[in-house]
């Protein structure tokens, strides 16, 4: 039986926001421990599909923390091969969720490309969509690119070129350290000239330096349980003035209900629900994100149904 994860208070289930003083350069450094362990735990994904939905779920922390929003982020992916549908997404309040659904025998089947690009291995032909919901009348917010590159970060910075224009650097690693799975990332935006101006060569050098010095961060950096994220980021930008705000902290956390159930339930046909019939005789619902299944005899039905007395 696996010990629980270690915890270092401080270092740990965070996103640090950062900038290049200098550069004009604006990033954030994510780490995810316990709260990434809690989501792929939950269920039992054969290990490229874990670490796919790590890798999406970091990323989704990252851009969810450029944001400015009182609600949900949501990262998908959709697609044709091994792996149908990736779901990631983190509230403003810095709850963390994530799940996917997959054909298990396909993901065996690709193991050799997934090793050269898991993204086309995994996803094959699809999309991938970035949501902002922050409920009552405010309009979604989505932008959805074809998926394009040999990675989830290649994917991912595709579209902010073709959609947002926005130049942006990505690293991310995903691994077990102790048994226990871990994830960073490292996210650089350049910002955009002040109305008027235009980028010089020397901010074009300070771009390439950042993507190298970026580029240079190891899996182990970004997976050690004891590196401060203040501390990594002063290792590679320490020359070029880093400087850092407070952090934002995160946890696993899902929103599934029973009363939540409940409203689904009703919109469906009571026929329709029968499908969802145990070995116990009860229906049951299990909610994709944390497994917590939910059951509903027949007098539970009669009151969702209004035909109870």
């Amino acid at each position: 039986m696996n010990e629980a994860p270690v915890s270092h208070p401080g270092n740990d289930d965070l996103v640090q926001p950062f900038q290049i003083e200098a550069s004009r350069l604006r990033g954030r450094l994510v780490k995810l421990g316990a709260s990434l362990d809690d989501i792929l735990t939950r269920h039992a994904y054969p290990e490229p599909v874990a670490q796919f939905l790590a890798e999406t779920v970091t990323l989704a922390v990252a851009l969810a923390s450029m944001l400015k929003y009182e609600g949900v982020f949501t990262l998908q992916t959709k697609g044709d091969g091994p792996i149908r549908l990736v779901v990631a997404d983190v509230t403003s309040v810095g709850d963390v969720r994530g799940y996917a659904q997959f054909d298990e025998e396909a993901v065996k089947a690709a193991a050799d490309d997934i090793a050269i690009a898991p993204a086309p291995a995994l996803l094959g032909k699809g999309h991938i969509a970035f949501t902002v919901d922050q409920g009552g009348d405010t309009d979604r917010y989505q932008g959805i690119v074809a998926l394009y590159g040999k990675t989830l970060a290649d994917c991912v910075q595709h579209y902010f070129r073709q959609s947002e224009q926005i130049e942006t650097g990505l690293t991310v690693h995903a691994g077990r350290v102790d048994g226990h799975w871990r994830a960073g990332a490292l996210m650089l935006q350049r910002l955009p000239p002040d109305p008027g101006t235009r980028l010089s060569s020397d901010h074009e050098d300070d771009w390439r330096r950042a993507m190298a010095l970026m580029a240079s961060t190891t899996a182990g950096e970004l997976l050690d349980l004891r590196l401060a994220a203040s501390d990594l980021l002063f290792r590679l930008f320490h020359e070029d003035g880093v400087r850092v705000w407070a952090p934002n902290h995160l946890r696993f956390g899902c929103r599934c209900s029973r009363e939540r159930v409940v409203g689904m339930l009703a919109g469906l046909p009571r026929a329709e629900v029968e499908s969802l019939r145990v070995a116990d005789g009860s229906v049951e619902v299990v909610c994709q994100f944390c497994s917590t299944a939910y059951h509903f005899r027949d007098a539970d039905l009669d009151r969702v149904y209004g035909t109870g007395t």
